[in-house]
Parts: C-alpha cells; sequence; structure tokens
C-alpha cells in the first residue's frame, strides 16, 4: 500500500509540473514550525524533508511565501525535496495562520533576516542555505541576500534561484508612470480573497474571467476599483493608487535594487519574453554581470505563470545547486540560454545581449510606411478617448495565456496608428531593448505613449513581439518630461520590452502607435490631475511627427 502511495505522489508531481521526472525520495512534512521574529511575532513554517536523508553537503533551501504552505502550490518544494534537499516553506507575516498584517513587501526584509539566522541554528540546518522561489517568492530572496551579505555574511544564503521575479514591485506598479492596473487590481483580489479563505470565488476566478474585476478595472476615480472587485478598500491597493512617485518613501524603502550588484553568491534566473516582470529581471541581471558575477540566465518562451515553464525552471535549478554544492558536472553549453520567437528554437549564448547587436533605425514616413531611410516632413494624427480607451490586446499577465496575439482587427481601430516595412527580403533579428523616439504633441496637459511591434505575416496576421508605455504630464513625470519644442511637440523616449526575435523574409515590421493599452494599463484621462482622484475624462487630439520619429532597434548577426 505505501508503495502504491509513493507511485500515486510521484504521479500527482509529473501531473503538476510539466516535464518533470520525480526524483527517488519521499516527502516528510513537520508543520506550523513556529519562527520567533524581532518583535515577537512567531511566523508559521513548514519543513519538507527528505525520507531516508540525503547528501549532507546540498544545502537547507529557504522559500518564504505569502500564498500558503500546502496543496497544488507547494509542488516545486517538494520537487526539490524529492531530490535530496531540506526545504522550510514560511508563511508571510499575515497570511495563512502567520499573525500580524500583511503589507506586501514592507516587512519581507527583517522577516526574512530573522528567518535566515533561525535556519542556521536549527538541528535540522545541513550547514549551507539557498534559496528558491517564484514572483513574490523571488522578491522575498531579494529582500535578504544584498543586506545579509553587506551586514550578516554568515548568514546570508549561499546560492538564489530566482524565477520571473525582481527586487522592486513599485517599479511594474507605475511602470514609466502608467498605472499597471490589470496586475495591480487582479493581484490585490485575489490575495484579498486568500485573506478571507473565499476560496471557491478564487477558484472560478482562475478558470473565467471574473466579472466584479471586470467592473472594477473600468471605475473612475482608480481608488474605487477595489470596493468594486473585491468588495471593499484593499489596504495595500489604496497606498499603489495614491504613491505615483516611485522616490516617495513608501516605494523606497520596499525597493532592494541597489543592493543587487552586493550579492556574491551563486545565481540562477528564469524568465519568460511574456514575463510581467522580464525588463526589470534583466536590468538585475546586467548588475550583476557589472559587479563580475554573472548569474546562469534562462530566457524561455513564457508568460508569468505558463506551464510549460514549471519543468525547465525547477529542473535546471536543481542541477545548478547540485552543481554548485555536489560539484556535479552542468550540461549548459553557455551561461545563457535564450529562446528565439519566430525562429521557435533555443540559442546558447556567452551573454545578454549576445555579442554582434548594433543598432538600426527605422524612421515613420507618410502613407503609413517604415523604412530606414530618414523621413520628409509630415504629421499623422489620431484622437484618444479615455471614455471609451484603446483596449488591450495581449501583453504581459498574471494569465498563463501571455504569449504573442494576432493585432489585426485592434490595428483597424481609429486610435491605433501603424506603420509597416516593405517584405524583408532576408532574415531580421533582433536582440535586446528597442527604444521608441517619437515626436509627439497631445492637446491636453497628460498622455500616454503605447508603442508596440508586431511581426506581420504574410497572410495579414500582425503578431505581437514587444512592447512599451510612457506616461507625460502626470504628477509622477513633474520635472522629467521633455520640453516641448516651438511647434509643442517633444521627443518622447519609450523603451520596449526587450524581445529576441528573427522576422522571417517576406514578413514585414510593424510598428503600432497609440495613447493606451486599457486595462493593463490604467486609462489616462488627460487633465493631468493624480490619478487616484481623477474622474473627468478628456478626449486628446495626438498627432506624431514623421521627421524625426523613429525607432531603434537592436540588430543582431549571429
Amino acid at each position: 500500500m505505501s508503495t502504491l502511495r509513493q507511485r500515486f505522489s510521484r504521479w500527482l508531481q509529473s501531473r503538476t509540473i510539466a516535464g518533470l521526472t520525480p526524483g527517488p525520495y519521499d516527502v516528510a512534512i513537520q508543520q506550523d514550525l513556529r519562527v520567533p521574529m524581532d518583535d515577537g511575532v512567531e511566523l508559521l513554517a513548514d519543513l519538507l524533508t527528505p525520507i531516508g536523508g540525503s547528501d549532507p553537503r546540498l544545502p537547507t533551501i529557504v522559500m518564504r511565501s505569502p500564498y500558503g504552505r500546502r496543496g497544488p502550490g507547494t509542488g516545486q518544494a517538494k520537487a526539490l525535496v524529492r531530490e535530496g534537499f531540506t526545504v522550510l516553506i514560511q508563511s508571510c507575516r499575515g497570511t495563512w495562520g502567520s499573525p500580524g498584517e500583511f503589507r506586501p513587501q514592507l516587512d519581507d526584509q527583517r522577516d526574512g533576516i530573522a528567518t535566515h539566522r533561525w535556519v542556521r541554528k536549527q538541528p535540522w540546518c545541513t550547514g549551507s542555505v539557498a534559496t528558491f522561489g517564484q514572483s513574490y517568492l523571488g522578491y522575498t530572496q531579494w529582500a535578504v541576500a544584498g543586506k545579509l551579505q553587506r551586514e550578516d555574511p554568515q548568514n546570508a544564503p549561499q546560492a538564489l534561484c530566482l524565477i520571473t521575479t525582481m527586487p522592486d514591485f513599485g517599479a511594474i506598479t507605475w511602470d514609466n508612470a502608467a498605472f499597471s492596473l490589470r496586475n495591480a487590481l487582479g493581484w490585490s483580489q485575489m490575495m484579498d480573497r486568500m485573506g478571507r479563505r473565499d476560496l471557491l470565488p478564487l477558484l472560478l476566478g482562475m478558470l473565467r474571467p471574473d466579472p466584479k474585476l471586470k467592473k472594477g478595472f473600468d471605475v473612475l476615480p482608480l481608488s474605487g476599483g477595489d470596493t468594486v472587485a473585491a468588495g471593499h478598500p484593499v489596504p495595500w491597493y489604496q497606498d499603489w493608487v495614491a504613491h505615483e512617485r516611485l522616490t516617495d518613501e513608501f516605494w523606497t524603502q520596499q525597493s532592494h535594487t541597489a543592493s543587487v550588484p552586493e550579492v556574491t553568491a551563486p545565481v540562477y534566473m528564469v524568465t519568460g519574453w511574456y514575463d510581467i516582470f522580464l525588463p526589470w529581471q534583466l536590468d538585475n541581471y546586467a548588475q550583476l554581470v557589472a559587479a563580475g558575477r554573472p548569474p546562469r540566465l534562462t530566457l524561455g518562451p513564457w508568460g508569468h505563470t505558463s506551464r510549460g515553464m514549471g519543468g525547465p525552471a525547477v529542473g535546471e535549478s536543481i542541477a545548478f545547486l547540485k552543481e554548485h554544492f555536489l560539484g556535479e558536472t552542468s550540461n549548459r553549453v553557455a551561461p545563457v540560454r535564450a529562446y528565439l520567437t519566430g525562429a521557435d528554437r533555443w540559442q546558447d549564448l556567452a551573454s545578454w545581449p549576445p555579442a554582434g547587436v548594433t543598432v538600426e533605425s527605422w524612421s515613420v514616413h507618410a502613407s503609413s510606411r517604415l523604412a530606414p531611410e530618414p523621413a520628409g516632413d509630415g504629421v499623422t494624427s489620431y484622437v484618444y478617448d479615455p471614455a471609451d480607451p484603446t483596449p488591450a490586446v495581449g501583453g504581459p499577465s498574471l494569465q498563463p495565456n501571455s504569449g504573442p496575439v494576432d493585432n489585426a482587427e485592434h490595428e483597424k481601430r481609429a486610435d491605433v496608428i501603424v506603420f509597416r516595412s516593405e517584405p524583408l527580403a532576408a532574415d531580421t533579428t533582433i536582440a535586446g531593448v528597442p527604444v521608441a523616439r517619437i515626436r509627439f504633441r497631445s492637446s491636453q496637459p497628460s498622455a500616454d505613449l503605447f508603442v508596440r511591434i508586431c511581426d506581420v505575416h504574410p497572410d495579414g496576421r500582425s503578431m505581437t513581439v514587444c512592447d512599451g508605455i510612457r506616461r507625460i504630464g502626470g504628477i509622477a513625470t513633474t520635472g522629467t518630461d521633455p520640453q516641448p519644442d516651438a511647434d509643442g511637440f517633444r521627443e518622447i523616449e519609450v523603451r520596449l520590452w526587450p524581445a529576441f526575435h528573427r522576422f522571417a523574409p517576406g514578413h514585414r515590421i510593424g510598428l503600432q502607435i497609440s495613447s493606451g493599452a486599457h486595462p493593463r494599463y490604467a486609462r489616462n484621462p488627460g487633465s493631468g490631475e493624480p490619478a487616484a482622484t481623477a474622474v473627468t475624462t478628456h478626449p486628446a487630439t495626438q498627432e506624431i511627427s514623421h521627421g524625426l520619429s523613429r525607432i531603434d532597434l537592436p540588430r543582431w548577426t549571429a
């Protein structure tokens, strides 16, 4: 009977983490350990250990999570234990039985440091400690790693496995001064339901669009969205919408970006081209490279919760940890492994971006043309009406379906401007961060500029490659907006999402320009008032000057 249970358990794990073969160990669980914090609060944790023992050279792995310690979400932890690792999963303050108030990001540094010091003193600690986790569980790693390395190195983690994450959630919440409404409100509703154990609506919301959430996206003022989506104000959501400036202490106290270069432990990073944290995670990669400590990096064709990411992320993390702690030989042929979209193949690279990238500028012309030669004079205009905001089509999100979408119908809208190249005569590959430089004028004090690159197929499909947004004239941009010229035009720089994409011969490069992607980003009412309280919308006439408007593409030749 015991053997049957073991087989069933392994089969269940193989179904939970696609592409991962379960390891040889079975899992023992000790529940509800009490971990004392510096203020006397005791946070709850579960200890997962391999039955039969394991190599004592393997590290104890610390995972700190606001999403619970049991159930399907712990499949990654159990996969680690089945490979011989001891794992401690702790519920963050104010979540899943841990006392206190849940204040996202605000308590994770002090609580994480106290936890690491406590783990080192336990008889079951193997002597070395590593960290592992995705999304918020990655943030909790960044929160402690640099500070411990600087102030208490003997308790610092000795390896980090960081999956689709970043050390500063403020930067994604206000992405270039535009509020990431879909992620912020959706996550707040989810966490509120978890906190109230309102699990049926939570599960249903994962299976189909939530009508309350959809209604909340359309509420003005922005600060009223949580009351509609969750039934009451959510404290942290109210804080998020009220603090537009990332220089406010509210955000700076929870940002750990500055301490990234202080991390000396080996780091393994996993992300996807359609992940919500991609640009910032690659910035963190660059920080470590500049500090002389290049991480191992995997860049896949995944979104934040893509099922296909689980097996590679966990499997390669296990191999990474065994390489560093057991001396096992790595099967990686290069530090960076990246999926080349458009060609649908993996590429081994020495670094990211790869060597051989040059900037190639494509200018916007009259008659909706995109071409590498400079453009003449001319203006393309459109009207943006926040009462009928330009909708979001695809784009990185917390949902599994974050991959490329066809923009063909979307591009027929009057408030979406499209420029296209001639059919390409040869392969054209971009690798890095495209940068749009748009000479732009608006009839309203504040406006958003949303720019997207598409791969236009011969059959008419216009498939997303990457995009980016920037707000001008908002509360957070005062003093940093480019100054208008005598005609009222400003040159607006928009950094797009990083990309590694091949445009095939016969395809066209499409450049899409609009003034929003609602509800991925909250609509811009146009007045320049605080986003949390603005209720009146103002239609705007937006103009793009051809003369100096262009997209700088990071062209790569292997």
